[in-house]
């Protein structure tokens, strides 16, 4: 331990910590930009400069450790004029058009501009100008870096791909796509954690907005929305409102009221993803001398992209179930055409997830087997759908719940925690126990791949079925994963992964609140709606049985090959490397 003095008080603090670690502990505030604790401590944009008695330089709180006996200031008058100067001289190098930004009123140098009483740039204002293709789903803004390397820093030190990187020196140093390549040469995973990452408006997601609103107004068209597991934990955060009004029928009221025809719950086909991807493992394990090991997932497309361009040689352990967002689309297209009575071309397809990749997924074109164009039309992200609501001048706490409409919008509890890092695996081993025992688990038996750890393991034997399972999230610890398996230090049957930390409910697309993590509070808002849901089962869904009896036949059916499965070796990633 070591003692000090901070603004006058004495304070005591293990030797080590940081002079922001303590300010904080003790309620002194002390700006930040470019700072992300254990992941961007590198003082790039010196913001959070203190001053230190008896030395010449103010030094930045967020990477020097507090020594025995010295005396910090944070408030001084020469203190105040460097940060509100170091923003000033930011901000002339930025294009601070504020109004139509998309992180306007959620862009931190916005707000220490504000807090520091900026109101002037005195330096000549010189930004970067830089051309982007505006059809890919993730876009940089060069004109808005501020350079802090927070994306450079969450992509290799989180994400274990290195998509972003420094070029240029001098004056003319910036941020753009390592190897001096194209972005849609990159191996960009699209898993959109630089995008929630980076403070400003440099880096966001391609905008589809405009698009759902045209196909409001074309009166030939049917709307269809479907609302994704984890956007019910987030959609109501940058709204105002509280967690019991943001329920996810309120999200169902609001879709309604901005001119959608009908609004059906994705958790339907999470359901429906279960049945086929359950049936496809227990197939597996009937003869697992055919199969290499283990079987992957296949939900995400974040981690789809990774696996294809990383280990491509792997791509065929895939499970071959399309995600819960392609199934709905095909399902949408054909069974639901069906009983409506319509052409199926004249249903619109709008999926609202909490996720960038799932815009490249519904664009890929295999996933076309409904025979009527893209089986999705257009993805909008949590943050979109929010936009539309405010842009339509609605009030979601004024508006009275709405059910989702039916069959589509059945789901089960299994379903619904689909959107937390371990509740596919968990919503799996529920319906495989029943397919092979005949017999429910209790709804909670698997409850030991919960959580927000990295890496979870879990052995389960279901009526003398013995299943080896794993459970990842964030593509660095998936890396470490596979390494593991490649050098034959660990064996599993099935492995569950979700690109982004937390899974889903920490997606790319979801609400941003800068420094702050909240995949582990609304995977737990998931969960809490598990428990409560009368239907616990993806097998005991009413609906669920309904489509196989009428229209499906059965799991791995001739019919659900053709539309709720897929080659994923159909397609390619531009970067795919040889890992042999």
């Amino acid at each position: 331990m070591v003692n000090f003095t901070i603004d006058d008080r004495r304070v005591q603090a293990k030797e080590g910590t940081t002079i922001l670690e303590v300010a904080k502990k003790y309620g002194i505030k002390i700006p930040t930009l470019c700072y992300l604790k254990d992941i961007n401590e590198i003082a790039a944009c010196r913001v959070c400069l203190v001053e230190i008695k008896g030395k010449e330089n103010l030094v930045a709180a967020c990477n020097t450790e507090v020594k025995e006996g010295i005396e910090v200031y944070t408030h001084t008058k020469r203190v105040l004029f460097a940060r509100k100067m170091n923003v000033q001289f930011i901000l002339a190098n930025h294009d601070y058009r504020c109004a139509t930004c998309v992180r306007n009123r959620n862009c931190t140098l916005q707000q220490l501009a504000y807090d520091l009483a900026v109101d002037r740039t005195p330096f000549e204002e010189k930004y970067e100008k830089f051309d982007w293709d505006s059809d890919y789903p993730l876009i940089r803004n060069a004109s808005k870096c501020i350079k802090c390397m927070r994306c450079v820093q969450v992509c290799e030190k989180v994400q274990g791909l290195g998509v972003w990187d420094i070029v240029n020196t001098g004056r003319r140093t910036s941020v753009n796509v390592s190897g001096m390549r194209k972005i849609q040469e990159a191996d960009c995973a699209l898993c959109g954690q630089c995008v929630t990452h980076c403070p400003v408006g440099a880096l966001s997601v391609r905008n589809d907005v405009r698009k759902v609103t045209e196909a409001i107004m074309d009166e030939d068209k049917i709307v269809i929305f479907q609302i994704a597991p984890a956007v019910r934990a987030a959609w109501g955060e940058t709204l105002g409102l509280s967690p019991e009004q943001a329920t996810e029928k309120r999200l169902v009221a609001a879709v309604k009221a901005m001119g959608a025809d009908y609004v059906f719950d994705t958790n339907f086909t999470a359901d429906l993803t279960i049945m086929e991807e359950s049936s496809e493992l227990l197939e597996r394990l009937s003869h697992p001398e055919d199969y290499k090991w283990p079987m992957y997932t296949s939900c995400c497309p974040g981690w789809v992209r990774f696996l294809k361009s990383q280990y491509p040689e792997q791509v065929g352990q895939l499970s071959t179930a399309k995600s819960p967002q392609q199934m709905f689309g095909a399902v949408a297209k054909s069974y639901y055409a069906q009983l409506l009575g319509v052409d199926p071309s004249r249903i619109f397809c709008v999926s609202i997830m909490p996720c960038m990749a799932k815009k490249h997924e519904a664009a890929i074109e295999v996933m076309n087997d409904a025979g009527t164009g893209q089986d999705v039309d257009i993805v909008v992200t949590t943050r979109e759908v929010d936009d539309m609501i405010r842009s339509n001048q609605l009030n979601p706490a004024l508006l009275a719940e709405r059910d989702f409409d039916v069959p589509l919008g059945v789901g089960s509890g299994a379903g619904v925690i689909f959107g937390a890092t371990g509740g596919v695996m968990e919503a799996a081993l529920r319906s495989a126990h029943y397919l092979v025992s005949g017999v429910n688990p209790d709804p909670d038996a698997f409850k030991m791949v919960r959580g927000i750890d990295g890496i979870k393991e879990a052995e389960v034997n279901i009526a003398g079925v013995n299943i080896k399972a794993a459970v990842v999230n964030g593509l660095g610890n998936t890396r470490k994963l596979i390494e593991r398996i490649r050098s034959g230090k660990a064996e599993y049957h099935f492995v569950e992964v979700m690109a982004c930390p937390g899974g889903c409910v920490g997606g790319g697309g979801q609400p941003i609140h800068d420094g702050q993590e909240c995949a582990a509070p609304r995977g737990a808002k998931l969960y809490d709606l598990d428990k409560k849901n009368p239907i616990r089962f993806s097998h005991e869904n009413p609906s669920i049985q309904e489509i196989y009896a009428d229209f499906l036949d059965k799991p791995l059916s001739h019919k659900s090959h053709k539309l709720l499965h897929t080659d994923h070796e159909a397609w390619d990633m531009p970067s795919a490397k040889d890992m042999d």
